[in-house]
């Protein structure tokens, strides 16, 4: 009976989220105040970022691992582990499937090269790596994306144990939080933090480097919000594929501010770093119409297509650059209405949707590969990551349905 009343539940929730959605659409976005009055012309990234970026990419594609094949030490999967023969494997975690739930892995990346390494392997800088996955199900998504926020309060918290704070040097105002994703991290942290701190010990020269995709990347930004402002660590670094948006406009001025994303100066060596994808959805989810606002250190993969070059991505100026997703905005819903009314959808279908709920024909997979398409194809788990021929137009793909 209870796991019928979930399910009941569940269906619920994402009948009523696609009723907004629709709604929503049938309204042209609105565009608040940004942090460049115009577009300019978006400088491209160096090709030293994007063998990082790329990079990076390949590590948060391996946390899709857990919980299906896995991944073991010292440092094996199905996937791309065998591209990181500098890596170390301390552990993996997974709470569980729900929103509330996180998964992930750490490692230590010994940025050295070992003897059998072959010339076309290039070690990265020593660091700490922390990734934390993002979920199967674009579906999910989009329930989750759709919950209410609640008060966000960036210090450890009551009964957790931890010792108590110094007085923080960044305070965070009239600001909320995805409530979802508050609750992934406070799962997460349980596991994270205590290995985090003795590896610090074990390795203070390295750097802590937290990378996630989509709903990972929000619980990666508010893992490295804890560790600069409660911990008080300097040497974090974020990098974020697809992140969806984490608060309100208070929440996304206390990321700049922590991170020091204002300004157009020293772009490519800012420390948090958002990484969005021409018409992926997901980095305007929730709606602004529900209060969320994008925070800056954005850059923009313009090229719909696996796979770009430096020359296709940007680097973003502000929370809301016109030039990058932003701009992109009313393309974005363009391609959802599109969506709705596809050739499997009839055209007087959406009294339907709203009264009925998202129609099983409809399928969500188009909106999928468009978030799961950064540098390869993420998500996947398998030989050699992603395969060569499987879907690789922006929205063509396998019959399947997503719900």
């Amino acid at each position: 009976m209870r796991l019928k009343s979930i399910a009941a539940t569940r269906l619920f929730a994402l009948q009523l989220t696609i009723t907004t959605l629709v709604l929503a659409l049938q309204i042209p976005p609105q565009h608040g105040p940004t942090a460049t009055s115009q577009a300019t012309t978006p400088k491209s990234i160096s090709v030293s970022l994007f063998a990082t970026l790329e990079r990076l990419s390949r590590l948060v594609d391996i946390s899709y691992c857990i919980g299906t094949t896995g991944v073991r030490k010292p440092f094996e999967c199905v996937s791309r582990c065998s591209d990181f023969p500098s890596l170390s494997l301390v552990t993996t975690w997974n709470t569980g499937p729900l929103l509330g739930d996180s998964c992930g892995y750490i490692a230590v990346d010994h940025g050295v090269r070992q003897r059998e390494d072959s010339d076309a392997y290039t070690a990265g800088q020593p660091a700490i790596v922390v990734a934390f996955r993002g979920t199967y199900s674009i579906a999910n998504t989009i329930v989750d994306l759709s919950t209410v926020p609640q008060e966000y309060v960036p210090y450890p918290f009551p009964g957790d144990g931890d010792e108590e704070p110094e007085k923080p040097e960044h305070k965070c105002t009239n600001c909320t939080v995805h409530m979802g994703f508050l609750d992934s991290w406070k799962n997460a942290r349980r596991l994270v933090l205590p290995q985090l701190r003795q590896l610090k010990t074990q390795y203070p020269s390295y750097q802590i480097q937290l990378v996630g995709h989509s709903l990972g990347g929000a619980v990666a930004c508010l893992a490295a919000l804890e560790l600069k402002v409660s911990l008080g660590w300097d040497d974090v670094i974020a990098t974020t594929f697809g992140e969806p948006r984490v608060g309100n406009d208070g929440l996304a001025r206390f990321i700049d501010e922590v991170f020091q994303l204002y300004g157009r100066e020293n772009l490519e060596e800012r420390d948090y770093r958002r990484v969005t994808h021409k018409e992926d959805p997901v980095p305007l989810l929730p709606l602004g119409e529900w209060g969320y606002k994008s925070h800056a250190g954005e850059i923009y993969i313009a090229k719909q297509q696996l796979s770009p070059s430096e020359a296709d991505i940007y680097l973003c100026v502000g929370d809301n650059d016109p030039a990058c997703i932003a701009g992109a905005d009313d393309s974005v819903w363009s391609t959802l209405r599109r969506l709705l009314h596809a050739r499997n959808v009839p055209a007087d279908s959406e009294k339907s949707v709203q009264a009925d709920g998202f129609p099983s024909r409809f399928k969500l997979w188009q909106l999928l590969f468009a978030h799961r398409d950064y540098f390869w194809r993420l998500g996947l788990c398998a030989p050699g990551g992603d395969p060569a021929d499987w879907g690789r137009g922006p929205y063509q793909g396998p019959d399947t349905e997503e719900l």
